[in-house]
C-alpha cells in the first residue's frame, strides 16, 4: 500500500523521460515529462508538489533530483524508461521532429496514492500512459481539481515515430468533459477542433466541460474561461530551452491559480515561461526575476 501524502498543492502522474535533445545536429542529454519540468517549476513557486511516475529500476537513482527540490515522489517499475528525441533546428525552435528512444507503460490504479491536493494534473508523454478507465477513476477522485494535458490522448508512437491522430467525437466528449482544466498547443487545437483561430478554439472545447482551457503557441499564451479570453505573449530573448514550453506553462498557471485570478494566473505564467525558455532544464530562477519581467514588459 502507498502511503499517503497530505498537504499538497499540485500533484503531477507522468512518465519521467530521459531525452535527448538536438539543435543544428548536436545532441545532449537531458531529463524530461511534465513531472520534471512542471514539479520543478511548481516548487520554485513555493508550492508543496507530488509527482507519480514510471520508470526503470535501474532509473531511480535520477529521482533524486526531486529530493533536491523538495518533491515528494511515487515511482513504479517499469520495463523501460521513457524518451523521446527532440530534433530542432536553430532559426525556428518552434517546430521538432521526434524519435522515440522508450516507453514506460501505462499506469494502474494501484499504482496512484491518496493524495489530498489542490489540483491534480495528469501530464502524460504519449498515449498509453492513462487510459479511459483511469481517467474515469481519477475524474471521481479529483472532482473539479482535474487538469490534463491533452498530448497524453492524441499523440502517439506508430511506425517508430510520433505522430498525432483524431479523436472521435465521442472519445473528445469522453475524455475532454471529464476535466477541469485542459491544457493544449495549437496543432493539438487544430486535430481536435479543426479551427486555426486560437480563441474560437479554446471556447469551443470549453463547450465540451472544462472551465479553463490554455493554449501555448508560437506567439506567447492564451486562457479561455468563464466566456472569457486573455493572451500574453512571450517575452524570451532565445529560445534554446524550447522543450519543457508547455509543462512550465501549465503548472506555473495552476500554481498561480490557487491564489490569483486567470488574467493575473496567466501574465504570471507567460513571464516564467519567457524566462525559462532562455535556458535548457525546468525554471530554477528566484521569482524576483519572474516579477521584474512582469513590471519591464507586462506592466
Amino acid at each position: 500500500m502507498l502511503r499517503e501524502v497530505s498537504d499538497s498543492d499540485i500533484a503531477i502522474i507522468g512518465h519521467f523521460a530521459k531525452d535527448i535533445i538536438e539543435i543544428d545536429g548536436v545532441s545532449k542529454s537531458a531529463f524530461g515529462g511534465s513531472v520534471f519540468y512542471g514539479g520543478i517549476a511548481g516548487s520554485q513557486l513555493g508550492l508543496k508538489v507530488a509527482i507519480i511516475t514510471r520508470l526503470k529500476s535501474e532509473d531511480f537513482p535520477d529521482l533524486d533530483i526531486f529530493d533536491k527540490n523538495n518533491i515528494k515522489y511515487f515511482a513504479n517499475p517499469a520495463k523501460e524508461t521513457s524518451g523521446i528525441k527532440n530534433i530542432y533546428l536553430s532559426q525556428n525552435m518552434e517546430f521538432r521532429s521526434y524519435e522515440p528512444l522508450g516507453f514506460a507503460g501505462a499506469f494502474t490504479k494501484e499504482e496512484i496514492p491518496e493524495i489530498d491536493t489542490k489540483c491534480f494534473v495528469i501530464g502524460p508523454i504519449l498515449a498509453g500512459e492513462i487510459d479511459l478507465e483511469l481517467l474515469e477513476y481519477l475524474s471521481k477522485m479529483y472532482s473539479g481539481k482535474l487538469g490534463l494535458d491533452i498530448q497524453g490522448f492524441i499523440r502517439s508512437l506508430k511506425d517508430n515515430k510520433i505522430e498525432y491522430y483524431d479523436l472521435t467525437e465521442k472519445e473528445k466528449v469522453e475524455i475532454i468533459s471529464k476535466v477541469n482544466y485542459l491544457k493544449l498547443d495549437t496543432a493539438e487545437a487544430k486535430v481536435l477542433t479543426n479551427i486555426s483561430s486560437v480563441p474560437k478554439a479554446a471556447k469551443l472545447l470549453n463547450e465540451l466541460g472544462p472551465k479553463e482551457v490554455l493554449i501555448t503557441h508560437e506567439k506567447g499564451v492564451n486562457v479561455s474561461v468563464n466566456r472569457n479570453s486573455y493572451f500574453f505573449p512571450w517575452k524570451n530573448k532565445g529560445s534554446i530551452g524550447r522543450t519543457g514550453r508547455g509543462d512550465t506553462a501549465f503548472i506555473s498557471y495552476l500554481g498561480s491559480r490557487i491564489t490569483k485570478n486567470p488574467e493575473e494566473s496567466l501574465r504570471f505564467c507567460a513571464a516564467l515561461t519567457s524566462l525559462k525558455m532562455e535556458s535548457m532544464g525546468p525554471f530554477s530562477l528566484p521569482l524576483s526575476r519572474v516579477e521584474k519581467l512582469i513590471k519591464e514588459e507586462y506592466s
